[in-house]
């Protein structure tokens, strides 16, 4: 896989040949990546994948008027002809006075922090193959189990550089270690489906290879046998692997782009209090481990921790240079950059932190209420803010979990929604968004 002196040489390469062939400004991207996984199922090798790949995207300037283009050849006259390209391109793209290179006394200053990102140990096939099968039998072993759809167990590392005409030349990467299993619960027609994966940087963060098999294993059974959900109103409890979601939806809307766009239903929000005052949630790019861990964004800019929400609020909008140029606000370092096309924007490591009350506390004062491990569908409105999405779970009754419920939907707004969240305290770090078990009492369920 190419290094990161191989990947940053070859982005300053092709800015330099974007500026011989007319380009007023440009930046490039430079990335590699290289990953091998081990599938098993029902005890015999399913599958083994490696993959590596290469690639570089350039945007070039020609005025106020910029094009991108993308490509993975990597020699010199693929370069010169992909400079030779965009900046042709360019010159007949429409005028955009907001898209433009971070200014040099914006840009980051190395040496940067590494935060720990990249595990020196590579697993070798044969030990990813035993933790696949240490996976499955682990999940195959709880009662009610009754066939597999596999157990995968992977590694992969990465490398990205920047570079920019104005001064910017950097590389940092990452590596990834995961583990997965999806099993099957029941038989004929009452056959359920669960899973349980888990990803991170280091294997040493990893959950063990068997409490992942069996955690799949427990999800599938107790999902058998499950019954209608009355519609109505009732509190709905997420477990945290589907919780997520509802913060990604207010990370969307705090997008500079949307913004810009006046298509989000944040706006003319910024000074209200959308949470509870005891919620907070936080955005750490500088997380040693991180799963979005990064020392710099897509456009150059340097990256630090800040809160999205503090004291019920959200902060302010999350921006490229030019949404930031847009809104005429300063850029936040949000920037993400692939190998084709314009920068667009994300947050990173996020966490909604905690509240005082255990997962128990949080339903125990529940008669009649829904607790929801599985989503689907993408039901959720950016401009209104109106949620609706498929579910499934458990009824809560008398603040205790009881039988399995499927087939119905959840819906409201997220604007109430997030004004009625309660957070309990089961936070881990395991995910891109972290957040503990939550709580919004007052949703609208559509059932039987």
């Amino acid at each position: 896989m190419i290094s990161f002196e191989h990947a940053r040489d070859r982005a300053l390469q092709l800015v330099e040949l974007a500026k011989a062939a007319g380009a007023d400004a440009a930046d490039a991207v430079a990335t590699g990546s290289a990953s091998e996984s081990v599938g098993v199922r029902l005890g015999a090798l399913e599958d083994v994948e490696r993959s590596e790949d290469e690639s570089v995207g350039l945007r070039v300037f020609v005025g106020n008027r910029s094009a991108s283009t993308g490509g993975s050849d990597f020699s010199g006259s693929a370069l010169s002809e992909m400079a030779d390209r965009a900046v042709a391109m360019a010159r007949h793209a429409p005028e955009d006075r907001y898209a433009a290179l971070a200014p040099p006394e914006r840009l980051a200053q190395g040496p940067f922090e590494d935060f720990d990102l990249i595990d020196r140990s590579e697993l070798a096939p044969e030990t990813l193959r035993e933790r696949a099968l240490e996976v499955e039998d682990a999940a195959r072993a709880i009662d009610g189990v009754s066939n597999s759809n596999g157990a995968t167990a992977g590694y992969g590392r990465s490398t990205v550089a920047l570079a920019t005409s104005n001064g910017f030349a950097a590389a940092y990467g990452a590596t990834s270690h995961f583990l997965s299993a999806s099993m099957i619960a029941g038989e004929g027609d009452h056959m359920q489906r669960d899973y349980e994966a888990r990803s991170a940087r280091h294997c040493a963060d990893l959950p063990d290879c068997a409490w992942v098999g069996s955690e799949a294993g427990k999800r599938s059974v107790a999902r058998l046998n499950p019954v209608p959900l009355p519609s109505g109103t009732m509190p709905v409890v997420f477990d945290p692997r589907v919780g997520g979601s509802l913060i990604g939806h207010l990370l969307g809307a705090m997008s500079g782009m949307a913004a810009a766009r006046r298509s989000t239903w944040l706006l003319d929000r910024l000074e209200e209090e959308i949470f509870p005052s005891a919620i907070r949630i936080l955005d750490d790019p500088h997380r040693q481990r991180g799963l979005r861990s990064r020392p710099f964004d897509g456009e150059g800019l340097a990256t630090s921790p800040r809160a999205l929400v503090e004291h019920g609020r959200v902060t302010g909008w999350l921006t490229n240079m030019a949404s930031a140029n847009q809104l005429g606000i300063e850029p936040t370092g949000h920037a993400v950059r692939g190998a084709s096309g314009a920068p667009g924007i994300s947050a990173t490591n996020v966490l909604l932190e905690p509240g005082t009350c255990t997962p128990d506390d949080l339903i125990g004062d529940i008669a009649d209420g829904v607790f929801v491990t599985e989503l689907i569908g993408q039901g959720v409105n950016a401009v209104t803010g109106d949620y609706s999405r498929a579910a499934a779970g458990f009824r809560i009754r008398g603040g205790k979990l009881a039988e399995p419920v499927a087939e119905f939907t959840i819906a409201g707004n997220l604007v109430t929604m997030f004004a009625a969240l309660t957070a309990a305290d089961d936070i881990s770090f395991d995910r891109s968004v972290n957040v503990p078990t939550l709580r919004i009492d007052g949703m609208t369920i559509a059932g039987e």
